[in-house]
């Protein structure tokens, strides 16, 4: 290594070691050594999606029968329900800019964080495979090599397990699946993810304008219904109605063994229900990852600054990545095996 590489290096180690000093002094665990303010403030996760816009008028009407109610015989009644009305109508205002930020009653039509990050991931995805696309060429290069990669990457796994006819029918389902989870996933890892919002009176960031969609339970539970709507069409298309002796067995009414008739009965419930439950495992696997890795960042940059919290940064690359191959993988995992 020549003398100005090693000057480099030097002055790279020199950079971290003041960073992580700075850190440690600065953070939750030195401020409470030394007495003194942390220089981030404390995390306050929110299990709901925070609204970030909020339609007025459903709200209006909404206030205007609650306020209507039982106050038509009285002026004076009256006068107290326009009052209440007017209270009403200044807390909902200040619940839309407040710290909570909560869905309620009467809000009509909502924009949460986690729908507005999702909805400018999926432009983004569209955006870029739309720029890799326009000018394809016989030798690619570019962002047209680096997606054509990709997705060869993942053909090659999906036909790996489900033979070439079954890749073609089951790929375009498991791109987007995977695609979808991956990018909201290392899209919250954005430092302005936890930066932009609505401030409260002290100056704080009260509601956060964007959030990972994975952190919003409904977000993995609509890709769970999706995919299992998927696997049982897919399971149907290739194996027919004989698909559904797996749960209602018929063989033995047929052949006249009664005796069996119940047993056959209750593990064809009990497939039923596997099936079924298969929409809250592929939920709860997604959101439980998803949450905990966006508390695990919020802890670490609060007891400890600037880099304690890479390598857990760097955790959480890996995470998205493996949470999008595994839902992605057993969406059709299940459905290639059925036509063996």
């Amino acid at each position: 290594m020549t003398f100005a590489g090693k000057s480099k290096m030097a002055l790279a180690v020199i950079v971290i070691m003041a960073l992580a000093l700075s850190g440690v002094i600065t953070g939750a665990i030195g401020s409470a050594i030394t007495g003194n303010d942390t220089l981030v403030p404390r995390p306050v996760p929110h299990i709901p999606p925070q609204k970030v816009f909020v339609s007025s008028e459903p709200a209006k009407d909404y206030h205007d029968v609650q306020d209507n109610k039982g106050h038509d015989d009285h002026a004076s009644d009256k006068q107290d329900s326009h009052d209440e009305h007017d209270k009403a109508d200044d807390g909902h205002h200040d619940d839309h800019h407040g710290s909570a930020g909560m869905i309620g009653a009467g809000d009509g039509f909502v924009l949460t964080n986690t729908i507005l990050s999702s909805l400018i991931v999926s432009t983004l995805l569209i955006v870029l495979l739309y720029m890799a696309t326009r000018r394809m060429t016989m030798v690619p290069s570019g962002i047209q090599n680096l997606m054509e990669a990709a997705i060869e990457a993942l053909y090659e796994f999906v036909r790996s397990v489900a033979g070439d006819p079954n890749a073609k029918k089951f790929f375009p389902v498991i791109a987007t699946i995977f695609l979808f989870v991956l990018a909201n996933a290392w899209a919250g890892l954005l430092p302005i993810y936890p930066t932009l919002g609505f401030k409260d009176e002290a100056g704080e960031v009260a509601r956060h304008l964007l959030r990972p969609a994975g952190t919003d339970l409904n977000m993995p539970l609509a890709l769970a219904i999706v995919s299992f709507i998927f696997i049982e069409f897919w399971a149907l298309k290739l194996l027919g109605f004989g698909y559904l002796s797996k749960f209602v067995p018929t063989e033995n009414i047929r052949k006249g063994n009664w005796g069996q008739v119940p047993i056959d009965m209750f593990v064809g419930t009990l497939e039923l229900l596997s099936e079924l439950i298969r929409i809250l495992s592929f939920t709860f696997r997604l959101f439980g990852n998803m949450l905990a890795g966006e508390v695990l960042l919020l802890v670490a940059a609060f007891l400890v600054p600037f880099i304690f919290a890479v390598p857990f940064y760097g955790l959480e690359v890996l995470v998205g990545f493996v949470q999008g191959l595994i839902f992605a993988g057993l969406t059709f995992l299940v459905t290639p095996f059925l036509c063996l």
